[in-house]
């Protein structure tokens, strides 16, 4: 059932996508653990990536354990970018928020405080933005452990961690629903993210199974961002691969990952049926040291105004 979603899902892909045109792509990311801040890369192919700001910080987290991990960037609908991220590796019930209009100028750093209901949460990852168009409203989903709720799966990976897929909505970022779990693919998973294909919404995870090692990158999908998505297919990456970010680049959707293990590098693959898909990674040129990021596309006006600082 999955193949077929998948492939109706593809022709739909290849019936929206339009003339090539000038287009300008953006990517967030953070370096070492986390500890300096936001950095901004741009790009005119989704292949050649030149980081902005001579590779300095734009915003530092002053929430939590005051780490930036895991950075992503969503414009909403009236031009807003909206920032979330992994304040720290124990903070266990909030992530990081921060809003801007130009990515220069930025509201105060704060913690959204989540997972209110599970006081055992170990944790709270990787938080990823998405907007729903028609509810009109956001869409914000991290990893959580709650340590005894899935016990089939508890020996599977790293340090005792069982993560399932969490998530809130919001309209305004400041009223959040009740937190629930989002994801149960049957595993041990993190690094969520979701991509618009035709009429179903695809759902790109990492399967982060240690025992057996897995480590790598599955898709599900569904009719709606707030599921439910169907079983999860085979994997499409390499192992030891995390922290997926999709763009489509004409008929092609780019899945961006972190290969996190020595060597540690950023790479991609891509598809124009979500099926087969190819490793582009020697194609791709990312600033040094960049982790766990998020690529999305801009105007032309948003990139010219960050090479100027202004």
């Amino acid at each position: 059932m999955m193949r077929c979603a998948l492939a109706m899902a593809s022709v739909a892909l290849l019936a929206s996508a339009g003339p090539r045109e000038e287009t300008h792509y953006l990517f967030s990311y953070f370096r070492g653990n986390g500890e300096d801040g936001l950095h901004l890369a741009c790009s005119t192919d989704g292949r050649t990536w030149t980081a902005l700001n001579d590779d300095k910080p734009y915003l530092q987290s002053r929430v939590g354990s005051r780490l930036m991990r895991d950075p992503c960037l969503l414009q909403g609908p009236d031009g807003t970018f909206h920032l979330v991220w992994t304040s720290g590796w124990t903070d266990r019930m909030m992530f990081g928020y921060a809003r801007s209009k130009d990515l220069l100028s930025w509201s105060e750093p704060r913690a959204v405080t989540v997972m209110e209901d599970e006081p055992k949460c170990r944790n709270v990852w990787a938080p990823e933005l998405f907007y729903d168009d028609a509810r009109k409203q956001f869409l914000v989903f991290w990893s959580s452990t709650v340590p005894g709720k899935f016990p089939d799966t508890d020996r599977s990976g790293d340090g005792g961690y069982n993560h399932r897929v969490y998530g809130v909505t919001t309209r305004d970022f400041q009223t959040f629903t009740k937190s629930r779990l989002f994801y149960d693919g049957g595993f041990n998973v993190i690094d969520a993210t979701m991509i618009r294909a035709g009429a179903k919404v695809v759902l790109i995870v990492k399967d982060e199974t240690k025992t057996p090692v897995k480590k790598n990158l599955r898709i599900a999908s569904g009719d709606s961002p707030e599921g439910p998505f169907g079983p999860a297919g085979e994997p499409f990456t390499i192992g030891w691969v995390e922290g997926p970010s999709a763009l489509r680049i004409g008929d092609e959707t780019f899945v961006y990952f972190d290969h996190y293990a020595s060597p540690q590098y950023y790479g991609a693959v891509k598809s124009k049926d979500l099926r087969t898909w190819t490793d582009v990674s020697k194609e791709m040129s990312f600033p040094k040291g960049c982790r766990h990021g998020t690529a999305i596309r801009v105007s032309k006006d948003v990139v010219e105004r960050l090479k100027a600082g202004r």
